[in-house]
């Protein structure tokens, strides 16, 4: 465990704090986490706003799309409630509100689950934040949007985000060739990394070839320690976990077996 890695708090510290709020991105700071994540759709008035879900009804109780309603009917909202009750009143936050919570030299990834009619939005948001363009990282499981928000913000590294699936014959896709392909596609600007669900087929040849065509490489989302660390001693730099400070406690403890390693 002498490599150096990240710990990326996925939708903040959300196995204690309600997802995607500033309740658990900041408890991720005050965890230590390196970086924090979050997703985010765009409202009826143009406004970017942190949830996962096309609707309210998980997290509020709202059944309404988040596209069909203005930040001034969303802010209202309790979306605290749902993961207990000490965290009652707490509110969909916006993405500048977020980012301008990031400490000095961590990041923020910002993962799009809309399309890119976010991006007007987005591009003043970034102009708007104080932080350099390294601190910020647009994500996304959509490969176009990823390339839309490239050509529009050069500066930004932006990753695909890569959920694998088994085929009908067992195997796994997207194949890494398919992967490797696509990103370097002629036509289209080239991305920065990649942001690989953990449970796939991740090994070193992987790791190996992805380095090679110089991508920066995360793993989505991973909260048992023997799998985080083999997936650090792989040459993974970048760990996302829902638990951000156990996760790191349990690293620092030493060498780990898959038996037992998750309460």
């Amino acid at each position: 465990m002498t490599k150096p890695f990240e710990i990326i708090a996925h939708r903040g510290s959300s196995f204690l704090a309600p997802e995607n709020t500033l309740a658990a991105v900041q408890l991720g700071w005050r965890e230590g986490a390196d970086a924090a994540e979050g997703d985010f759709r765009l409202t009826a008035d143009g406004q970017i706003v942190c949830i996962h879900d096309k609707t309210f009804k998980r997290t509020a109780g709202i059944d309404r799309l988040v596209s069909e309603m203005t930040l001034g009917e969303i802010e209202p909202l309790d979306v605290g409630s749902w993961k207990a009750g000490t965290f009652a009143g707490e509110r969909v936050p916006t993405l500048d509100q977020l980012l301008a919570t990031v400490p000095d030299a961590k990041r923020f990834f910002v993962e799009i689950k809309c399309g890119l009619e976010i991006l007007p939005a987005l591009e003043r948001t970034v102009a708007s934040s104080r932080l350099l363009p390294n601190q910020i990282v647009p994500i996304a499981l959509d490969l176009e949007v990823c390339r839309g928000i490239k050509r529009a913000l050069s500066a930004l590294s932006v990753y695909w985000v890569v959920e694998f699936r088994r085929d009908s014959a067992g195997s796994w896709q997207p194949t890494l060739d398919q992967i490797l392909r696509e990103i370097d596609s002629r036509a289209a600007p080239r991305l920065d990394g990649l942001d690989l669900m953990a449970s796939g087929p991740i090994d070193a040849e992987l790791v190996r070839r992805c380095r090679s065509a110089g991508l920066e490489l995360c793993c989505w989302t991973v909260d048992d320690p023997a799998q985080a660390q083999t997936l650090i001693e792989l040459g993974i730099p970048g760990i996302t976990t829902n638990r951000p400070g156990w996760l790191r406690e349990q690293l620092a403890m030493g060498p780990l077996t898959k038996k037992g390693a998750m309460p």
